[in-house]
């Protein structure tokens, strides 16, 4: 993949404005229309909702499709649909995004779009309700009615962190969910979607020139406004192991989510690419280590994954972020042999390192799925995006594969030897059946 020459402005309202433009996009191997990628990125996520709100910046998101100044309801649904696009929208600790693709004649409308809604979203009672109620059975498809619903993600982090901001459930109570008002909403728009607050990226089949035009035409008369300096969310690492118990209603077997502090994702990049790649060594692929061990040589657990970031992907937030080893056993193996065998093998990665062939095989594997990711305009934009958000540069996402491939085995030892007992917390999920389950999270 060729990279495309990105492309900046800063519009006087504040709103970061980044463009790629690749005239291939969409084409070159498909035979399909030329294509355009955009996208928003505002600087607010879960770990910005007030005491009390909790689920709020994913109830918001879901109130940006609701209508604008110019839309009424389900009107952004039917012009990207009606255009050839398809759009949507996710929450995430750090930040919320909003993205359509589309054929590369509809960009003036995809820029009109979401100007209209930074603009003025429709905030009423009605909508406000409503999707309260959208919210609340997304929840209890996605966490009451699951089994390991919220694990580890929602589960983990009460655990492991100390403060509201990174312990609390960001997909919502139900009760905070229901108290919320216009006003509150009204409040939330007025500090976090402020222009200044915001990275536009627009990837894809585009000429620079007139896609600056259309970006001044459509988002420069938003208004300004102040935007508060973002607070750190920052704390102190645990000083020993932490424990909780979850008892699960719908769970068949046993589980337990292991959680660890990483290095800061922006200020000390390497080091976290570092825990990436031992991720990967843990438990990516058939001949992964934690495979090998736990689920073929010693039959100890039916599923076992490592990885960084609570959301499921690394590089999806700031500091702090999560290192993640979960795993579900059956009741007669027992937490701790399955926690034993996780340790000895991080101890033997302390010791010695990887081998050649594992380092090259998981940098490898994961620098492919990164390109072969980036073939898609919706990937390539949104990460570009987040990057220019989360790390202020945009261009890091065609650098990762290099600085991937030039981890070091020692660099991965010191990763695995950060990841210590001592400085831990373990997630135990018991099955509602069991004899000894006694309750809720601890």
């Amino acid at each position: 993949m060729v990279e495309p020459q990105l492309h900046r402005v800063t519009l006087p309202n504040g709103l970061r404005v980044v463009l790629a433009p690749d005239s291939a996009a969409g084409q070159a191997s498909s035979g399909q229309a030329p294509v355009v990628g955009v996208s928003v990125h505002y600087d607010v996520g879960f770990r910005s909702e007030p005491e009390g709100r909790t689920g709020f910046a994913h109830l918001f998101e879901h109130l940006m499709f609701q209508g604008s100044e110019s839309l009424e309801k389900l009107a952004h649904f039917r012009h990207v649909q009606g255009s050839g696009g398809t759009f949507n929208g996710s929450t995430h600790q750090d930040y919320t995004d909003y993205y359509q693709v589309l054929p590369s004649a509809a960009l003036e409308r995809a820029l009109f779009l979401e100007a209209d809604r930074m603009r003025a979203p429709k905030i009423t009672e009605e909508n406000l309700r409503n999707q309260v109620d959208v919210v609340k059975e997304e929840i209890r498809l996605n966490v009451l009615n699951r089994p390991y619903g919220g694990f580890p993600w929602i589960l983990l982090p009460p655990v492991l962190y100390s403060t509201f901001a990174n312990a609390h459930n960001g997909y919502g109570d139900f009760t905070d969910l229901e108290q919320a008002t216009v006003d509150d909403c009204a409040a939330f728009f007025d500090t976090y979607y402020a222009p200044g607050n915001a990275v536009l990226t627009v990837c894809g089949d585009l000429d620079v020139e007139r896609t600056i035009d259309l970006i001044n035409k459509h988002f420069g008369d938003v208004p300004a406004r102040d935007v508060a300096p973002r607070p750190s969310f920052g704390e102190q690492f645990p000083s020993g192991e932490l424990r909780g118990k979850h008892v699960d209603p719908h769970a068949p077997l046993p589980a337990v989510a292991l959680g660890c502090r990483l290095p800061d994702p922006v200020g000390e990049l390497d080091a976290y690419l570092a825990n990436v790649v031992l991720a990967a060594i843990l438990s990516d692929g058939d001949a992964a280590r934690l495979q090998q061990r736990l689920v073929y040589q010693d039959s100890l657990v039916v599923d076992v994954h490592a990885g960084c970031g609570l959301m499921g992907s690394p590089l999806d937030a700031r500091d702090p972020d999560t290192f993640t080893v979960t795993a579900i056993h059956t009741p007669e193996v027992g937490l701790d042999r399955v926690i034993g065998a996780v340790d000895e093998e991080l101890e033997k990665l302390a010791a010695d390192g990887p081998s050649e062939d594992e380092l090259s095989r998981v940098t490898a594997r994961w620098s492919a799925s990164l390109y072969r990711g980036h073939d898609r305009v919706v990937t390539r934009t949104l990460d570009l995006g987040s990057a220019e958000l989360l790390h202020g540069r945009a261009e890091l996402i065609s650098e990762l594969p290099k600085r991937i491939g030039q981890v070091r085995a020692e660099d991965v030892a010191a990763a695995a030897k950060a990841l210590r007992p001592d400085a831990r917390a373990v997630l135990e999920i018991e099955p509602a059946g069991d004899e000894n389950a006694t309750g809720g999270a601890a």
